[in-house]
């Protein structure tokens, strides 16, 4: 070799060193997202709170037009997914409990909007007596069918839910490709799922509709990092983000990949920092604990801890969090009873192939490996394709020595890094 190759090779290693040759390049750039971080006027804040004064007055002025109800109750849903304030959650509740004992319960537009209160409260089987009670009154048939699927779906029964989406079968209707996109996702089949997402944009885009079109970008930002496409990932949270600047489901994500992709935690906890102070979630200080742990942080991590708990000491979140508060439960010896207690509790409440997961996990913490593989193998196995799920699922092969199991289940699991994060890559290694 010349001297001219021999300085090339070393310029070349020499480039590489400096670069990190081999690693994951970098997606983000603060620059593309640093103006909506930056932003200060909240506009869908603003008409939220007009919208509320302007009805209530026509309601104060007819208090016997109980639409007007629906409507303050409407905005303040609103107000609870920009703020994620529970409390105005349950005050949007107290107005549709309101609306329909006035109506005696006979409006199915008002029983439907408080079956859907009840979802987002965490309270599925509430919800579906209210499903049923408007399918029983026959008009909007269409509109409950899909109330009725989202509602199954949650409940895990799911001969159910496919009835109600043959029901509302339209190729062309935005809501019923939105929900053969979570059946195809359900089903395992994720590339289908975004397809069919990818179409629900292209009639949002084509009517122009705006509150469509967040919706479906920020999904599609989610079901494409699921799919380990991180760079389309970045690119429909930023999509999202032009149309709603203040859009926390797409900032939220981006931090995600600054963590999990790119290994950035001070940026990662930049970003959570901001947003947290918008839209004060309990979910952020578990993001922030999980990059703590990674950074080896155990003070900062336990702090973390401390700050979500004391956030669900108010009850009005009530089962929302459950799933959650099972799994940190499993991580210590001392609080697994606590895990298999809420985990009961769970599966009471949707006794889904995950709640059944969470009452598996909660027995293999307490030690009882032969109990969490029998829950496992009658109500997990072959139902469900969540890669947390099949990561209990190997670790439960392995403590039962069905090493044969895990082997195909690991191979998928590291496939799923970027969703499972940084945390569980040696986890996984190890099984």
């Amino acid at each position: 070799m010349n001297t001219l190759k021999i300085t090339f090779v070393i310029f070349i290693t020499s480039l590489c060193l400096l670069s990190s040759c081999g690693n994951k390049s970098e997606i983000i750039n603060p620059k593309d997202y640093n103006s909506f971080l930056e932003n200060k006027e909240n506009k869908s804040l603003e008409n939220a709170n007009k919208e509320i004064d302007f009805w209530q007055n026509k309601f104060n002025a007819a208090p016997d037009q109980y639409s007007f109800l629906s409507q303050i109750s409407s905005n303040y849903s609103k107000l609870f997914e920009i703020t994620a304030n529970i409390d105005y959650l349950i005050k949007a509740e107290e107005l549709l409990v309101q609306s329909n004992e006035a109506l005696r319960y006979s409006n199915v537009g008002t029983i439907r909007s408080l079956a859907r209160n009840y979802i987002s409260q965490h309270r599925f089987k509430e919800a579906l007596v209210l499903a049923n009670k408007a399918l029983a009154i026959g008009e909007g048939m269409k509109e409950t069918q899909k109330l009725l699927f989202d509602v199954q779906m949650e409940l895990g029964d799911y001969v159910a839910a496919e009835n109600a989406l043959k029901q509302i079968k339209n190729n062309k209707d935005f809501d019923y490709l939105i929900r053969i996109s979570k059946w195809s996702d359900h089903q395992g089949n994720l590339d289908k799922a975004i397809s069919f997402m990818e179409s629900a944009s292209k009639i949002a885009e084509f009517n122009n509709n705006e509150y469509l079109k967040i919706w479906s970008y920020s999904n599609l930002g989610d079901m494409n990092g699921h799919a380990g496409k991180i760079k389309e990932s970045y690119n429909y949270y930023l999509k999202t983000l032009q149309l709603d600047a203040n859009n926390t489901y797409a900032l939220k994500g981006i931090a995600w990949i600054a963590f999990s992709h790119e290994k950035n935690t001070a940026e990662a906890n930049r970003i959570i920092d901001i947003i947290s102070k918008k839209h004060n979630s309990p979910d952020f200080y578990l993001l922030k604990s999980e990059i703590a742990e990674y950074e080896k942080n155990s003070k900062a991590k336990d702090e973390n801890l401390a700050s979500y708990f004391a956030m669900l000491q108010n009850k009005k979140y009530g089962a929302m969090y459950n799933k959650y508060n099972t799994l940190l439960y499993a991580d210590e010896k001392s609080t697994a009873n606590k895990a298999l207690e809420i985990a009961k509790i769970e599966i009471d409440h949707r006794p889904t192939p995950d709640s059944y997961d969470l009452l598996a996990w909660s027995y293999y913490s307490l030690g009882d490996s032969k109990k969490a593989l029998e829950i496992s193998q009658k109500y997990v196995v072959g139902k469900s394709f969540e890669p947390n799920l099949n990561y209990h699922l190997a670790t439960i092969y392995k403590a039962n020595n069905l090493l044969e199991k895990v082997k195909p289940i690991k191979e998928e699991l590291i496939k799923s890094s970027f969703e499972l994060g940084p945390n569980l890559t040696d986890a996984i290694e190890k099984l």
